[in-house]
């Protein structure tokens, strides 16, 4: 079973729409399809801007940011950190248990 480690959301990201240029005449020009991301974190840029519809250019875009060497090495970094943390916490989580615990019980002085 797969468990989620960490979340991009559109948080994360700078999303700004463009129109495009080239190929398409009015309508490309007209309206603002083209897509740009920029991950914060990992400070990759990617675009979408080879279809007509900004969804389509999105999904572009998210894919071209997932290719990215660079954004690659954000994500396995992230993945390493956030599974050592997920060790920290078992290990804490052992040595909590009762069975490490030793509880002494005193008798008040008078």
């Amino acid at each position: 079973m797969k468990e989620l480690l960490f979340r991009i959301d559109r948080k994360d990201l700078n999303i700004t729409y463009f129109s495009g240029k080239g190929g398409g005449g009015q309508h490309r020009n007209r309206h603002m399809n083209c897509v740009r991301l920029n991950h914060k974190d990992s400070g990759v840029m990617a675009t979408g801007q080879s279809n007509r519809e900004k969804r389509l250019n999105t999904k572009e875009a998210l894919d071209n940011l997932v290719k990215n060497p660079k954004f690659k090495v954000w994500h396995a970094r992230r993945v390493f950190e956030a599974s050592r943390k997920k060790t920290l916490m078992q290990e804490v989580e052992e040595m909590m248990s009762p069975k490490n615990l030793k509880v002494e019980i005193l008798d008040e002085v008078k």
